[in-house]
C-alpha cells in the first residue's frame, strides 16, 4: 500500500523551523505567507532561536564572571543586535562601522571589544573617545600606533593581544585563522616579547589576553589544544610582571548545516572550564565571541524558482537568490540545506538539480546535485542562512540587496526594507 503522507524531515533550527500541516514554518507564522507578504529574495529570522542559542552560552557560563561579545561580523542587521544588546550581550566589532552599528542600538561601550588586524587611527580615536572595553591588538605595529593615538587624546587604551596558538581548527582553509601562516595574531613564540613592550608604551594598559582558532569548528578537541597554550602563556607573561585580567578565548564554535555534530555550548563551556580551574584560572574574567553558533540556524533565505532548466550533464533550477545574497556557496564550497516551503507528496519525482542564482559567473551556485521536486513559480528555503549572508551580500550585477523579516511568536516584521534599484547609485555622479 503506498501512501501519499509527506516525508517530514528533520531540519537544522531545532523546534523553532518545521513543517506544520506539510507548511514549512518559523515559529508561529508560515513562510509561504512571508514570500507572497515581501517578495523573494527574502531573508526571515526567528528571534526565539537567537535568544534560546544565546541561553545556552548564558548557562555554560553561570556563575562565572564572563562577558558574551557577540561577533557582529556573522550577521550585524540593527534589530538582531538590538536583539542580543537586550539580552545582556557585548559585541566583538572589526571596523568604525561596526562600532556605530553596536552604538545605534544602544550597546554599552564597555562591553564592545576591537579587533582585526587593520584599525585605522581614526577608527582607534573613535573608538577610544566612545571608551570601548578592549582593544584586541594582532601585531607590534599596531601597538606602536595606538599608543599614539591614545598618548594625542589623553588617554591610555585598554589592550589584550590577540596571540596565534598554532592550534589546527579542523576547518576550512579560509576560516582557519589560529595557524602560523594565517594573517590574524602575534606567533605565541613572540607573545610574551610582544606583553613586555606593551605594558612599557605609555599610551597602553595591558587587561587580557585574547586567541581566535577558526570558525565552524565541530568539535571540542582544537578549544582545548588553545586554552592550554593560551594559559601556559598567561603564567609567562605574569611571571613577567604584568596582571592578566581577562581571557578571551574566542568564538568559531559550528553549527549543523547538514548533520555536523559540534558540541552544544554549554556542553564545550562546561569541559572548558573544567580545564581553567584545573590550571587554577577560574577566578579570571572569561571573554567569549560567539558569532555564527547565535545565529546562523536561526535564518533562512527564501528564493523563488524561476526556471527549470535539464541538460545532458546537469539539470539546472535557477532560482532568484543568487551569490550576491547567499555568498558562503562561492567562497567556501559550503553546503546548505534546501528545501521546499511546501512538503511534496511522498513518491513525488524529485529530479536531481544544481540550484543557481542569475548572476553572471560560474560559481553563481547554491547548492549541486539536490533532489527537489520543484516547478516555476516555487518557493524553496535555503536554511541556515542567518550567519555570513546578509552581512556579506553585495550589489553585484547592480542587484538590490533583499528584505529581512524577524519572527516572534505568531508576529512578524520587516526589520530592513528591499532596496531599490535607484539606492544603489543614489551616492554617484555623472
Amino acid at each position: 500500500m503506498t501512501s501519499n503522507t509527506p516525508l517530514v524531515p528533520a531540519l537544522p533550527g531545532d523546534a523553532h523551523l518545521s513543517y506544520r500541516d506539510g507548511q514549512l514554518c518559523m515559529e508561529g507564522v508560515r513562510l509561504a505567507d512571508l514570500a507572497r507578504a515581501h517578495g523573494t529574495p527574502l531573508f526571515v529570522y526567528s528571534s526565539a532561536a537567537i535568544v534560546d542559542a544565546l541561553a545556552a552560552y548564558q548557562r555554560g557560563l553561570a556563575g562565572r564572571r564572563s562577558l558574551i561579545c557577540y561577533a557582529m561580523k556573522a550577521n550585524s542587521t540593527l534589530a538582531i543586535l538590538k536583539l542580543l544588546a537586550d539580552q545582556g550581550c557585548g559585541f566583538d566589532i572589526v571596523s568604525g562601522g561596526e562600532l556605530e552599528r553596536a552604538l545605534a542600538v544602544g550597546a554599552d561601550p564597555a562591553k564592545i571589544i576591537f579587533s582585526g588586524i587593520g584599525k585605522t587611527r581614526t577608527e582607534m580615536a573613535r573608538a577610544l573617545q566612545a571608551g570601548i572595553g578592549c582593544f584586541n591588538v594582532e601585531s607590534l605595529a599596531e601597538l606602536d600606533v595606538l599608543s599614539e593615538v591614545a598618548v594625542a587624546q589623553g588617554q591610555r587604551a585598554p589592550i589584550s593581544i590577540r596571540v596565534n596558538p598554532n592550534v589546527d581548527p579542523k576547518t576550512h582553509p579560509y576560516i582557519s585563522t589560529g595557524l602560523k601562516g594565517n594573517k590574524f595574531g602575534i606567533a605565541h613564540e613572540q607573545a610574551l616579547g610582544a606583553y613586555q613592550r606593551a605594558a612599557a608604551l605609555p599610551g597602553l594598559r595591558v587587561v587580557g589576553i585574547d586567541c581566535h582558532i577558526g570558525s565552524q569548528i565541530t568539535e571540542p578537541t582544537p578549544y582545548l589544544e588553545a586554552m592550554d597554550r593560551i594559559l601556559d602563556l598567561v603564567a609567562q607573561i605574569e611571571a613577567a610582571g604584568i596582571p592578566i585580567h581577562h581571557i578571551d578565548f574566542g568564538g568559531g564554535l559550528g553549527i549543523d548545516y547538514s548533520g555536523d555534530t559540534p558540541p552544544a555550548a554549554d556542553a564545550l563551556w562546561a569541559a572548558l572550564l573544567a580545564r581553567v580551574d584545573a590550571r587554577g584560572y577560574g577566578d579570571r574574567q572569561l571573554l567569549i565571541e560567539p558569532g555564527r553558533s547565535l545565529v546562523g540556524n536561526a535564518g533562512v533565505c527564501l528564493t523563488e524558482v524561476l526556471y527549470l532548466k535539464p541538460g545532458e550533464q546537469k539539470n539546472f533550477c535557477i532560482v532568484d537568490a543568487a551569490m550576491n545574497d547567499l555568498p558562503r556557496p562561492a567562497l567556501y564550497q559550503a553546503f546548505h540545506r534546501i528545501v521546499p516551503l511546501q512538503l511534496p507528496q511522498a513518491g513525488a519525482s524529485a529530479p536531481t538539480w544544481d540550484v543557481v542564482g542569475p548572476v553572471c559567473e560560474s560559481g553563481d551556485w547554491i547548492g549541486r546535485d539536490r533532489a527537489l521536486a520543484a516547478q516555476p513559480g516555487d518557493v524553496l528555503a535555503v536554511l541556515s542562512a542567518g550567519a555570513y549572508s546578509m552581512s556579506m551580500s553585495s550589489n553585484y550585477n547592480t542587484r538590490p540587496r533583499a528584505a529581512e523579516v524577524l519572527v516572534s511568536g505568531d508576529q512578524a516584521r520587516v526589520i530592513r526594507q528591499r532596496e531599490a534599484v535607484a539606492d544603489l547609485w543614489r551616492t554617484e555622479q555623472l
